[in-house]
């Protein structure tokens, strides 16, 4: 709301038809750009997690926890077909290793992470991890998913099957670790 504001040092006395000086109120009205950066908030947190991309792979569960880094480490995957990725690129091993030792020039201390479908031959996984080991990197990692119930032998817990009669079982509780 705009009004009359007597200048500085203008005497509120005298003349009744005096004219006092105009001064506009300067204040920014900071509302507008609150909601639009909350909105720019809240967009940036629904489409972080969609960016995450790579290539479909169905990681075993695993009890281990996460290991941390300062730096983003290379991602070599194995899909079900026995298809060979760095990052989203596909590559044939020899390829790869090329690719590896030419990294390896750049980066000597760099991560590499190996994350293998469960369908994954054995010695399919051990063949990538050769071209790995042969470009050069010495930090090597297998990634799995995070095992959601643990029981006593460290694997995951799955539920009992149903009976077949008709009247359901109650299922045991799923013993918790102790530490």
């Amino acid at each position: 709301m705009a009004g009359i504001i007597p200048a500085p040092g203008s005497t509120s006395g005298g003349s009744k038809f005096r004219r006092r000086r105009y001064v506009p109120i300067a204040d920014i009205n900071v509302t507008p750009l609150v909601d639009v950066m909350l909105v720019l908030l809240i967009i940036f947190m629904v489409t972080a997690p969609l960016l995450q991309v790579g290539v479909p792979v169905d990681l075993p569960k695993t009890s281990a926890q996460q290991v941390g880094g300062k730096d983003e480490p290379l991602v070599v995957s194995v899909n079900a077909q026995d298809e060979v990725y760095l990052g989203e690129t596909k590559y044939e091993l020899p390829e790869l290793s090329s690719k590896l030792k030419a990294v390896h020039e750049e980066k000597p201390d760099q991560r590499v992470f190996i994350r293998g479908d469960k369908a994954v031959n054995y010695g399919k996984m051990m063949e990538v991890m050769g071209v790995v080991i042969d470009s050069g990197f010495r930090q090597l990692g297998l990634l799995g998913e995070q095992a959601q119930a643990l029981g006593k032998g460290g694997g995951t817990v799955s539920p009992a099957p149903a009976p077949r009669g008709g009247q359901p079982q109650q299922q045991p509780q799923a013993p918790t670790p102790r530490r």
